[in-house]
């Protein structure tokens, strides 16, 4: 693995699970595998779990973490080819990224989507350009279009449910449902799990949501996607939580409809299905109290296996390129 940041860079998905389940029972497996290597984590916008979890899974592996709010503390960049930069960026990534990528042995990067302009978000400017000048190992901490260590974080948390339930002989029946919010929130993580479960290709995918909530098909292609929320959540045995704004016409908020809020009632029409959500998560907005606070709930759960899925990555990476 040089770079992560699809699940087009993953060779075999239920390997890297393995691994970041052996290192949850085993964090210091491979502490010197970092030795004497640094890892820049870069944030274009705020974070608190994937911050964390990732300088956590860095140490274990003897990674030397350091981390930089480029929204805060950094100089505006510039990712546009040809720009006349007399406006409010200050530096080009062109002459940024080598001299990171000169600092750092993997370079970590957090970006976020305008939600205006739908090409230029999708285009996913951001990521490439460190790509292309960085020169050294590239890890999204979510993009403009996708998380994808959040979704590998799904999969090792489904995956362990199974276990510990004893179901894992069997296919399981996994729903995404859209869920009511007070703002417009990007396609990230839904775009990024419907891609995850479809390639991973161990599970009835189904994907829930009100009319003109379409995800881009190339990820949603092999879900069943139906608008009808009730028949969705028949006999599921998990179902994860979360809003999005509108794909077609980008970036906007429809409906704010109450009913589509994940509650007990609703969870009554699964087969006892786990209940989970990426956080942080609008309380009695997106999910009820009753649904987060019951034993159905693995939002913690899934939360803290952020650290094992950032450990599996860093350490394929690591193994690949020394």
């Amino acid at each position: 693995m040089r770079n992560f940041i699809s699940v087009k860079d993953v060779s075999n998905i239920n390997e890297l699970v393995a691994k970041a389940l052996s290192y949850k029972a085993n964090p210091f497996a491979d502490k010197a595998l970092g030795s004497g290597k640094r890892i820049g984590l870069l944030f274009l916008n705020p974070s608190l779990r994937t911050r964390l979890s990732t300088q956590v899974a860095a140490q274990n592996l003897g990674l030397e973490p350091i981390v930089f709010n480029v929204d805060k503390d950094g100089w505006a960049l510039e990712f546009e080819d040809g720009a006349i930069m007399s406006g409010n960026t200050v530096e080009h990534v062109k002459d940024a990224a080598p001299i990171l990528g000169n600092y750092f042995d993997i370079l970590c990067i957090r970006a976020f989507p305008t939600l205006r302009n739908k090409e230029e978000d999708y285009s996913e400017e951001v990521m490439h350009s460190f790509i292309k000048y960085a020169g050294v190992p590239i890890v999204s901490l979510e993009s403009a279009t996708l998380h994808p260590l959040q979704s590998l974080t799904d999969i090792i948390t489904i995956k362990e449910s199974q276990i510990k339930s004893k179901i894992e002989n069997r296919r399981p029946k996994i729903v995404l449902t859209w869920a009511p919010h007070i703002k417009p929130l990007p396609q990230c993580v839904p775009n990024s799990f419907a891609e995850w479960i479809n390639a991973w290709g161990e599970a009835d995918f189904v994907i829930t949501h009100p009319e003109d909530y379409e995800l881009d098909e190339k990820f949603t292609e092999g879900a069943t996607i139906t608008t009808n929320q009730d028949e969705a959540l028949k006999n599921a045995d998990f179902v994860y939580v979360k809003n999005w704004s509108t794909y077609t016409d980008y970036g906007r908020i429809y409906t704010n409809d109450p009913a589509w809020m994940l509650n007990a009632k609703k969870m009554a029409l699964t087969n006892n299905a786990k209940a989970m959500h990426c956080l942080p998560v609008r309380r009695n907005v997106e999910l009820s109290d009753e649904v987060l606070d019951s034993e159905n709930s693995i939002v913690t759960q899934q939360a803290s296996n952020r650290v094992w899925a950032a450990q599996a990555v860093l350490s394929n990476i690591l193994k690949s390129n020394s």
